[in-house]
């Protein structure tokens, strides 16, 4: 290899270096932003012949930030409300638990302790703080950190929105430059343009028909947390919206809540929450064929190991990076190894 030949790949791998180091604090937000363009697309091209081009992004970028900013404070009042009546109640020692039950005691190795521990704790809240609090310390210290990956996460949320309404904006730009990076990359043209097609539609299957779905769900259940007053509702909404992305039914979510409503809620309030709750709670069932997501080809374990795998790598933005990244790499990687013919031109604007 001769020195010119040498220098200018030592400046290639430096350029790559320094970009990659200015990029990599902002890849998962910038990554985000990419699958919300790819998923917003069609509405942008719906709403351009009323606002036009540069109108059309900056509404879709306006209302992205604005039902964001509106979630973020919901989910943070709630839980900051629900922190601060838990220690105010501890310290005013007007924390109060039910007695232990008695087949607790029947556990095998940690029976006795559980109950002597929720036994002190429900007799004398401040002695078992005193007793039990050095224990405490770093399960307190983990839960404040994931409170602070959550605000980061809604920060990324935003922000993500805003990115994305710029690469709408520029979307017919950034669909060719991808598809001559894909084109270079595979030696053949209509290979590039039909590979960049399934990325496309696999992004917009799974954001749609599974992440779409679970957020919409999660909102229907997490509206009627608000509106019945039940505690730490942002943190059950939360939790409906896990278990809606992993597929999991939310009735072994909302039928205890429900329990604890009739329990402590009037009657009628109550009915009209179980009823919302349940209806909400089935809505998956209209929401998916009307978003297309029944035609996803992907093993729900792929979505599952997105999900989980994609929380552990990058928090609360990874609950939705994770499953729509890896769906579309078992989609991509499905047809290399099928090789299905790809040389057919995409159909309609699937390769937008």
């Amino acid at each position: 290899m001769s020195f010119d030949a040498a220098l200018r790949i030592g400046l290639a791998a430096a350029l790559v270096y320094a970009c990659a180091r200015i990029l990599s604090p902002l890849a998962e937000i910038l990554l985000w932003s990419a699958i919300l363009a790819v998923m917003l697309y069609p509405l942008h091209r719906r709403l351009l012949v009323g606002v036009g081009e540069r109108g059309s992004a900056a509404l879709i970028g306006v209302v992205g930030i604005a039902v964001m900013l509106a979630a973020t404070i919901l989910v943070v009042t709630s839980l900051g409300s629900s922190l601060v009546a838990f220690v105010s109640d501890l310290r005013d020692q007007r924390l109060t638990l039910p007695p232990p039950p008695a087949r607790l005691a029947d556990l095998p190795l940690v029976g006795g302790r559980l109950t002597e521990a929720w036994a002190l704790a429900a007799a004398n809240a401040p002695g078992a703080l005193a007793r039990y609090g050095p224990m405490l310390r770093k399960p307190a210290a983990w839960l404040l950190s994931a409170a602070r990956r959550l605000a980061a996460g809604e920060v990324s949320f935003v922000l993500s929105f805003a990115i994305a309404a710029i690469l709408v904006g520029y979307g017919k730009g950034a669909a060719a430059f991808t598809r001559q990076v894909l084109v270079r990359a595979t030696g053949s043209p209509a290979r590039g343009a039909a590979l960049a097609a399934l990325a496309v539609e696999t992004i917009r299957g799974v954001a749609l028909g599974i992440v779409g779905v679970a957020v919409l769900q999660s909102l229907l259940l997490g509206a009627g947390f608000f509106v019945i007053g039940l505690p730490a509702a942002g943190l059950w909404t939360l939790a409906t919206l896990l278990l809606c992305i992993v597929q999991v039914p939310v009735v072994v979510l909302t039928l205890p809540v429900i329990g604890y409503v009739f329990a402590t809620a009037d009657a009628l309030p109550a009915l009209v929450f179980a009823i919302w709750t349940i209806g909400a709670g089935l809505s998956d069932n209209v929401l998916k064929p009307l978003v297309l997501g029944r035609g996803l080809d992907v093993p729900m374990p792929v979505i599952l190991a997105g999900v989980v795998g994609g929380v552990i790598a990058h928090g609360l933005l990874g609950l939705f990076i994770g499953p729509v990244v890896l769906a579309t790499g078992y989609v991509l990687l499905v047809g290399w190894v099928r090789r299905i013919p790809v040389d057919a031109p995409p159909v309609g604007d699937a390769a937008a």
